[in-house]
């Protein structure tokens, strides 16, 4: 009993310690540009969608292509401007916090090689700036992880509040369906575990599912369309419906076309195609495992991702998904305890944090980072 919690206490010091050093290294890339540009430091981390959330945050839904947006996050940042706090500076700190808070969420699913796996994951900087990826991956993860112990009023709770920040909760819903059927009859009752059965399990998902449906009435009520938010991501993003031959075809073009002035641009189209990639594959090999659940969490992004004009945001996307950071958690945990294999890990992760440098450094300057 005390060498497993004495190996769970070092696995929690690991993670944090891992944390750290990833977050550090993003803070010393964001404040030396600041000092090196003579730029406020909210400046360096309001990239990109910031701007959106803040604009929300603002004036609400005045711009219809900001509809693109899910409420949650504006309305955590209007709250903060409220209280007279800086908005930028404390929804990093929102996100810093939700990474954690991920971080131990996925340590319960994938143990604690999969959520340094994640930590480090090249794309990892989304996680450390006011954007939906930490408090989404918080609220998800923990959702999985209250479901898959049979404790559905909170899994429920949980998948509400990830509704509240992105569309990504519908799929939520959806595979989390799919675990309450295949969770079976409930064996862990002398544990005072009761989720009622099959149909209380499903009936606790109505409670997301109405925070969706409120978003889009809210929508509905200013705009007089039930499909508001579907045009607003094909205005603003060129997200319309396409087949998945073409939405490959037009990314294969990009490409294969670099752009002088971006020649970043093909690099991150490529690693797009890369992520797509390795999402087909984490669905096949949570299938071959009968995880259903779980290839049906991964599988339904990867399709909607190839329904639109190009592959877009699917780096974004691969911090989302736990089946893959679970499948590394295991491949890490099956190897010898050798020399050799520590000597790779520790290899492992001085590139993992070069890369994830090299991705914040594209995000603070303002090139696309997807």
């Amino acid at each position: 009993m005390a060498r497993t919690l004495r190996r769970l206490a070092d696995e929690n010091l690991l993670i944090v310690q891992v944390w750290l050093v990833s977050r550090l290294l993003f803070a010393i890339i964001a404040v030396t540009l600041a000092v090196a540009g003579r730029r406020p430091l909210e400046s360096v981390l309001a990239q990109w969608d910031v701007g959106h959330f803040l604009k929300i945050a603002r004036e609400g839904y005045a711009d219809p292509d900001e509809m693109a947006f899910f409420p949650g996050l504006p309305l955590l940042l209007r709250g903060f401007t409220e209280l007279g706090l800086p908005a930028v500076l404390f929804g990093t700190i929102l996100a810093l916090a939700c990474s954690l808070a991920a971080a131990f969420a996925l340590k319960r699913i994938a143990g604690a090689w999969g959520a340094i796996a994640w930590i480090l994951a090249p794309t990892a900087v989304f996680t450390a700036v006011p954007y939906t990826e930490a408090p989404f991956c918080a609220a998800a993860f923990w959702a999985w992880e209250r479901a898959s112990q049979r404790r559905w009023g909170q899994a429920a709770l949980l998948t509400a509040l990830a509704c509240a920040l992105r569309v990504s909760g519908l799929f939520l819903i959806g595979a989390l369906a799919i675990l309450a059927i295949t969770q079976g009859r409930n064996p862990s009752r002398r544990r005072g575990v009761r989720d009622g059965g099959l149909g209380a399990r499903l009936a606790w998902l109505v409670l997301p599912t109405a925070v969706l449906v409120a978003y889009v009435t809210y929508l509905y009520g200013l705009t007089g369309s039930w499909t508001a938010w579907f045009a607003a991501q094909e205005a603003g993003w060129d997200r319309g419906f396409h087949w998945p031959w073409e939405a490959i075809a037009n990314h294969w073009e990009v490409v294969q076309r670099p752009t002088p002035d971006h020649p970043e641009w093909v690099w991150l189209f490529r690693a797009e195609l890369v992520s797509w990639v390795v999402g087909v594959v984490v669905t096949l090999v949570a299938l071959f495992r009968k995880r259903v659940a779980e290839a049906a969490w991964v599988g339904v992004q990867v399709l909607a991702f190839s329904l639109s004009y190009w592959l877009m945001s699917v780096n974004r996307a691969v911090l989302l998904w736990f089946p893959l950071w679970r499948q590394v958690g295991e491949f890490v945990e099956s190897r010898p305890d050798t020399t050799g294999w520590r000597v790779v890990g520790v290899l492992g992760g001085l590139v993992a944090l070069a890369v994830q440098g090299v991705w914040a450094w594209l995000y603070f300057t303002g090139r696309w980072s997807s």
